[in-house]
């Protein structure tokens, strides 16, 4: 389903944003998905499992991003390498 631009009175941020918006979004998820599975493992699900997990959720996340920001360029590069490319 697309979004009429004009009519949803939302604009999109410029092409060059990507590179820093995909990073952010995917470790968002990423940290999240693992810091979780990984409280549920260690504590198990509960009340303390709902004290826990938020802590563990931005730490996971501040080691998530910076990292996704240095190895996204070079994982590009050795897909590009393996992967036939279109023309």
């Amino acid at each position: 389903m697309k979004i009429n631009q004009k009519r949803s009175g939302l604009r999109k941020l410029p092409p060059g944003s990507a590179r820093i918006l995909m990073p952010l979004i995917l470790s968002i998820f990423m940290s999240a998905i693992v810091s979780a599975v990984a409280t549920l493992t260690s504590i198990g699900p509960g009340t303390s499992f709902a004290a826990a997990w938020p802590g563990a959720w931005g730490a996971s996340w501040i080691v998530a991003f910076p990292t996704l920001l240095f190895a996204l360029p070079i994982v590009r590069r050795i897909v590009a390498m393996v992967v036939e490319q279109s023309t």
